[in-house]
């Protein structure tokens, strides 16, 4: 491995993945990305109170992880959609965890959930690959390098 002079430092990175490591905030991203935005609806998937739920909704907000959208005209009612910002970021984590959760689950198998790669319309199984040979990239096959100097 290479020898490291400088100690990498993301505060702005740490803050993001304590705030999306915490359970509900996890939870609701990733109910967000399969589909269920409305708060009852989260309410209900999650088992969470109102106030939690509320509580961690105006969070994600306010950190641009997520857009509060009116549905209803006669009463705000809202629904929680993916910032695009959230998408770029989110997304990618929510599927490695949830694609690592479902194959390693002991016990009773779990069912996987389709993902669909809207540029060409197909059914997909993202992974992560290498942008000069394009084969799967795993952790025995990737090494930090020094920073570069600018």
């Amino acid at each position: 491995m290479a020898d490291r002079t400088e100690h990498v430092t993301f505060e702005h990175g740490q803050a993001f993945l304590a705030a999306i490591s915490e359970r509900w905030n996890y939870q609701i991203l990733r109910e967000v990305f399969f589909g269920v935005r409305r708060f009852g609806e989260l309410k209900r998937a999650l088992g969470i109170s109102a106030t939690m739920l509320t509580t961690r909704l105006n969070d994600l907000t306010d950190m641009g992880l997520l857009e509060k959208r009116v549905y209803r005209d006669d009463k705000q009612w809202f629904e929680y959609l993916l910032t695009d910002a959230a998408r770029e970021l989110v997304v990618p984590a929510l599927v490695a965890v949830t694609r690592w959760a479902e194959s390693s689950a002991e016990g009773r198998p779990l069912d996987t959930r389709p993902l669909l790669h809207t540029a060409c319309g197909q059914e997909t199984e993202p992974y992560l690959a290498c942008s000069s040979c394009h084969r799967p990239i795993d952790a025995a096959t990737l090494e930090p390098l020094a920073p570069r100097t600018s």
